[in-house]
Order: structure tokens, then sequence, then C-alpha cells
């Protein structure tokens, strides 16, 4: 069962809540990842949504997702300074660029990250919310430009647990994987405080959440299919060294 969140410390679940049944742990001396290549070009779709909780065991640089095109790719990643990174980097630069000055740092923690993406906007700005409140500090901040083709939702090879080239694996646990195509959501879309405990961030339902076409929700509760999408799109994941001893109920 995954712990709510109080600003990043575990909480206990709360009797009667949305519970939810199991993360996966991702071994970073295993190589352990999952991997697809999308079916539908939708990099000129400007909208989408990142959503996942994670929980560090190990501080080292870690990409929890990245999508790749020959010398283009974009990441999702805990830096070598423990700051959140999130960038595109296209034709020899960076067409986007995000760097948190906050640190993540604690490894009994669960974060729940949330990245909202709309640059069909005059002045895009990517959001980056941290159990449930938005990211504002940045050590660098460098945004798409408006209608900007970016690598994200393409039809390229995208990995969740590493980046492209088989490095900077995840060590430690992840849960409610989800990225939706077409939307960029606000948190409370994907999780919420709790009315008896206002500064507990804690998990609720996503099922019925449109997902768009190359969305799609990683549970992990089929333990002989982890990279199962139950979005209803079935844009299942390769499953690459995880197993069934990696389904985890922390």
């Amino acid at each position: 069962m995954l712990p709510t969140i109080a600003t990043g410390n575990v909480a206990s679940a709360l009797a009667g809540e949305y519970e939810v049944a199991n993360s996966c742990r991702f071994d970073d001396g295993s190589s352990d990842n999952l991997s697809k290549t999308f079916g539908t070009n939708n990099g000129g779709v400007y909208k989408w949504t990142y959503s996942f909780w994670i929980k560090r065991s190990t501080l080292s640089e870690q990409t929890i997702t990245s999508a790749k095109d020959g010398s283009d790719f974009g990441g999702i990643k805990f830096t070598t300074s423990h700051q959140l990174e999130v960038y595109d980097y296209r034709s020899g630069s960076y067409i986007l660029q995000k760097i948190t000055n906050r640190l993540f740092r604690d490894v009994s923690a669960w974060y729940h990250i949330v990245i909202a993406n709309d640059n069909s906007v005059s002045s895009p700005d990517l959001k980056i919310y941290i159990n449930g409140v938005e990211e504002t500090s940045f050590s660098t901040d460098n945004e798409y430009s408006q209608n900007e083709t970016n690598t994200w939702n393409s039809n390229v090879a995208n990995t969740v647990g590493c980046f492209q080239a088989g490095s900077q694996f995840v060590d430690g646990y992840m849960a409610e994987f989800v990225f939706i195509d077409g939307q960029a959501l606000d948190p409370t879309s994907l999780g919420e405080f709790d009315e008896d405990s206002p500064t507990t961030w804690k998990p609720i339902d996503v099922s019925g959440l449109t997902f768009g076409t190359n969305g799609f929700y990683l549970d992990f509760e089929n333990a002989s299919s982890l990279g199962a999408d139950v979005s209803g799109n079935s844009n299942n994941f390769t499953v690459n060294n995880l197993t069934s001893v990696d389904q985890s109920t922390d």
C-alpha cells in the first residue's frame, strides 16, 4: 500500500480512503526498466502530463523516464546534485530545461511529481508540482517556444526507469505512473489534500481520466506483467529485467 504524503514525509494511509495496492521496485544493479515506442507521433500535440509517485533508495543520478530519437532526447531525472530536471534536447541545444533549486534527498519519503506541459499558448510555462504544490524556484528555467515540436509524446523509444543509452537507472520504488496525451492537468486531477490533515497529500483513483492516444497508466498490479497499461489504450511496456519479485506493497 502506498503511504500518503505530508510534504514529502511518509504518513499512514487513512482507513476508507483510496489505497494503491502496489508499487514497483527498480534496482539499478539489475538495470531494471520498462520500454516502449508509441504508435502515433503526437509531438505536435503540445499538451501532455506526467504523474508518478517515487521513493528513492539511493542518491545517484537517476532518469525516471526518457524519450529518444537519434540525437534528440528528453528526460525527467534526478541530477547528481539531487535536483529534479525536466529537459528536451533537440538539434544540438536545449529547447526546454528546468532544474529545481529544491533537493530530493529523503530516501524515506514518497514524492508525488506532476509535470504538466502546454506550449500551445503564447507564453509557454511547463509546470512542476511536488506533493500537490507548484514548484516555483529553479536554478535553470528555459521554456519551450509556442507550438514548438517536442520529443515527448512522439513515436520514439521511451523508457521508464533509465536513460535510453542504458544508464542512469532508477534505484527505488515507483507507483501510479501516468501519462496523459492532450491535456495539461493540475495535480488535483491526480491527488488531493486530506480534509482532516490539510498538509497530507494522498493518491486518488485516476482510472476515470481521459488518457489520450499515447496515454498510459501503469499500476503495477499484475506481477507477471509489470508493464501492463490499464488505461484502456493497451500501451503496454516491455519489461526489462523486472520480475514478479519486484512488485511491492510498500
